[in-house]
């Protein structure tokens, strides 16, 4: 299984990727794990959604390019890029606290995953960034838009164009992150929920629907569209295809 659901005694649904081996990186299965989540999430006994990754290394790599590599053309991507898009953008909207417990290393869509989360914690030490420009292609989960929409022009702008990694605490510094842990990452997690969680999900909710009206009233959906397209076409480029292939090339000389 590449990922679990479990719901915790505090009263929050905890979505782990389980794909240890692929430092978490998100597959079909992983994004079929995602819909289940936000759909179970909506129950009136869910109080919030954590979303991690397992063990101490990786949090999300991103998207499984073994998997992906396949989809050359424009069109095919765009497949994949919407079907992930919708999905974030339904993580985003979700009536009810979501949180990105970053337990390590976060790349390009791992950075997606955890911007339409409304809070993040991370561990001490790790590295993140959105580093799909090193691939020629953008964001194309609707994560540029995400990150857009929330955080101030000049250091989004920064984070994406860069596309580089950066310390967590420099993440904080610049409130991409909003708290970080040294040890147990759900002791942190719980500790972060605690208040939150005591109060009653009728107010946590109807305190929520204040920034989906936001971003509805903002047209967050049609630019994560169009984010998507645009993704699509760079991901059929030259120089996208030759990366991906560089990538998959290294990563078979590793395994000889």
């Amino acid at each position: 299984m590449a990922y679990t659901i479990e719901k915790r005694e505090m009263g929050y649904l905890l979505f782990t990727i389980a794909r240890s081996e692929k430092r978490n990186a998100i597959n079909y299965e992983v994004m079929q794990g995602l819909t289940e989540a936000i759909k179970l999430a909506n129950e009136t006994d869910i109080k919030a959604l954590v979303i991690t990754g397992i063990g101490d290394h990786a949090f999300c790599s991103g998207g499984d390019l073994s998997v992906f590599h396949r989809l050359e053309t424009k069109e095919d991507a765009y497949q994949m890029l919407s079907k992930m898009g919708n999905i974030l953008y339904s993580l985003l909207t979700l009536p009810k606290p979501t949180l990105a417990l970053m337990n390590g290393i976060a790349l390009g869509g791992g950075c997606e995953l955890a911007a339409a989360c409304d809070f993040r914690l991370a561990r001490t030490g790790i590295k993140a960034g959105f580093v799909h420009g090193k691939q020629a292609i953008t964001t194309g989960w609707g994560g540029g838009s995400i990150v857009a929409e929330k955080f101030a022009a000049s250091k989004a702008m920064k984070l994406l164009m860069d596309a580089e990694l950066h310390t967590a605490e420099y993440l904080t510094e610049i409130g991409f992150i909003d708290g970080l842990f040294a040890y147990d990452s759900l002791l942190a997690c719980e500790t972060y929920l605690a208040n939150l969680l005591s109060n009653d999900p009728r107010v946590l909710q109807s305190y929520k629907k204040v920034w989906i009206r936001k971003w509805e009233e903002a047209k967050l959906s049609e630019r994560i569209e169009e984010e998507v397209n645009n993704c699509a076409v760079l991901w059929e480029g030259d120089v996208h295809i030759g990366h991906v292939k560089k990538f998959l090339s290294k990563k078979t000389m590793n395994k000889d």
